[in-house]
Formats: structure tokens, C-alpha cells, sequence
């Protein structure tokens, strides 16, 4: 068993606050899940893609920013919870003045890679 206390992620420090920071939560640890913490400053994104296979959850921790799902862009802020089913383009895009926190974790197996990276296009 593993314990994750969002409090340790609000307050943990980006080391280079201009720059997107990725930490696996779950490696070595999960055989059929990945656990990522991510910090975006602002202006920062995601890529826009889709799993195959892979379905996920992400919490919001601190911020606000955009969800873009299917060419719509949905505002997301802390406390909120999604899931984002599998073959749903979307990406995650900070247009806010603050930095955007959050964890995701997504199931399958951590070494098979499953992501296609899209263009992004508005409806």
C-alpha cells in the first residue's frame, strides 16, 4: 500500500518554475497502472492525444486552466475529479496567470506506450 498526501504536492517546489515537471508517482511499483504529478506554469500545456487502451483519472490539486476534450475547451479548476475515457482526444492547457497542479493516474501496464499525439482543432 502506498499513501499520497495532496498537501506534500501542493507545497512541493518546481525547481524550474518556467518549465512543465513530471514525476512518476507509480514506477516500479504498479503492473497495470501509471501515476504521474504534473506542474504547469502558466501558458503551459499538454499534448493534445489519445489513449487506445488506456483510460484515466485526473485531481485537480491547485489552479485553474482549460481541458481540451474533442475540439471543445472545458474549464477545470482544483477539486475537480475527471475521467477520461479511452480513444477521447484531450490535453490539458494552463491559460491562467497561476501555476496548475494536478495528479493523473491511467491503467495499463507502464512500459507499453499508448499515446498518439493529435492536432489540436476547435469546434
Amino acid at each position: 500500500m502506498e499513501i499520497f498526501k495532496i498537501a506534500d504536492y501542493i507545497k512541493k517546489v518546481n525547481p524550474e518554475p518556467d518549465q512543465r515537471l513530471t514525476i512518476q508517482l507509480l514506477e516500479k511499483k504498479a503492473e497495470s497502472m501509471v501515476g504521474m504529478f504534473i506542474v504547469l506554469p502558466p501558458g503551459g500545456q499538454t499534448p493534445y492525444h489519445f489513449h487506445d487502451k488506456r483510460e484515466s483519472i485526473l485531481i485537480v490539486i491547485s489552479g485553474k486552466a482549460k481541458e481540451m476534450v474533442e475540439g471543445r475547451k472545458i474549464p477545470i479548476e482544483s477539486n475537480d475529479i475527471l475521467f477520461i475515457p479511452a480513444k477521447q482526444k484531450h490535453g490539458v492547457l494552463n491559460d491562467s496567470g497561476q501555476e496548475f497542479r494536478f495528479i493523473e493516474f491511467q491503467v495499463g501496464k507502464p512500459d507499453e506506450p499508448d499515446r498518439v499525439e493529435v492536432e489540436w482543432r476547435e469546434s
